[in-house]
């Protein structure tokens, strides 16, 4: 049987499905992280996993076109090195943006606000789509996991040297760590998805401090969107792990629509689309 594959890979996993001609989806899959710029050996193992289980599931198969929305696409040569490693006939390698956008947003215009452990920003305007962001921890991903993970982390020890006020939870989050020279060996070795594990304590904390980083984090979101916008007052579709915090913080000054589908459908659809 033809089959048809699309995965959505980020920074905490990778979700693989398989569909026929007709779109009808047979098989699905998870995996581990796929990032193809920060760890391209370690996504290319993830992303053939999860496509082996999901045609597993499907029965049986070959995969004749597939679809890959991934995070760190867009760092130069990475699409490249990757599709020099995967068995399929017809390959397009995109950034999870383009996927998230053709997933949420089907035939209709709107701005996708994709936020998790890394973040990104696109417009679909006209049938084209233009992306923002999405440039890795190190240059960007305002407001993501891994960039609120490392704000806070930054704030507490800005506050043992004085320059900021401390707080419980800055306190807290030392404390945790062993002492300050352990959260800067923690730096040193972090993953994204390791600072994007101290998020939820900040976005669920009315701490002086978790409050700072949030209002930036908010502040930043907020920007890339008016940015796509224009003038054109399009409705916004927010995804991702953080998607419905920022959705919430956001209520008032944007017209927020729920998603029509999936990055996953939209990386099945761009599979369908591949020649």
């Amino acid at each position: 049987m033809q089959l048809f594959l699309g995965i959505d890979g980020g920074g905490t996993g990778c979700r693989a499905a398989v569909a026929d001609a007709s779109g009808r989806v047979l098989g699905r899959s998870e995996a581990g992280p796929a990032n193809i710029a920060s760890d391209p050996e370690g996504a290319a193992a993830n992303i053939l996993k999860a496509a082996a289980r999901a045609v597993d599931e499907a029965g049986g198969g070959r995969v004749v076109a597939a679809g890959l929305g991934l995070a760190g696409a867009n760092a130069a040569g990475a699409a490249d090195r990757l599709r020099d490693v995967l068995p399929f006939d017809r390959v397009a390698v995109v950034t999870d943006a383009i996927t998230a956008v053709k997933g949420a947003l089907g035939a209709q215009d709107g701005v996708v606000a994709a936020l998790g452990t890394g973040s990104v920003f696109a417009v679909k305007r006209g049938g084209v789509i233009r992306q923002i962001g999405g440039r890795g921890l190190v240059l960007g991903d305002e407001a993501s996991g891994a960039w609120i993970g490392r704000a806070i982390l930054r704030r507490a020890l800005r506050a043992l040297d004085g320059l900021e006020p401390m707080t419980p939870l800055l306190a807290g989050l030392v404390q945790d760590a062993g002492g300050a020279d352990a959260v800067v060996a923690f730096s040193l070795q972090a993953r994204p998805m390791d600072f994007a594990a101290l998020a939820p304590q900040v976005v669920e904390s009315d701490d002086p401090a978790a409050v700072v980083v949030m209002n930036e984090a908010v502040a930043d979101v907020g920007a890339a969107v008016a940015v796509l916008q224009g003038e054109d007052g399009l409705p916004v579709v927010f995804l991702g792990g953080l998607g419905t915090v920022f959705a919430d913080l956001l209520a008032k000054r944007f017209v927020i629509q729920a998603a029509l589908g999936t990055a996953l459908d939209g990386a099945l659809l761009l599979a369908r689309e591949t020649q």
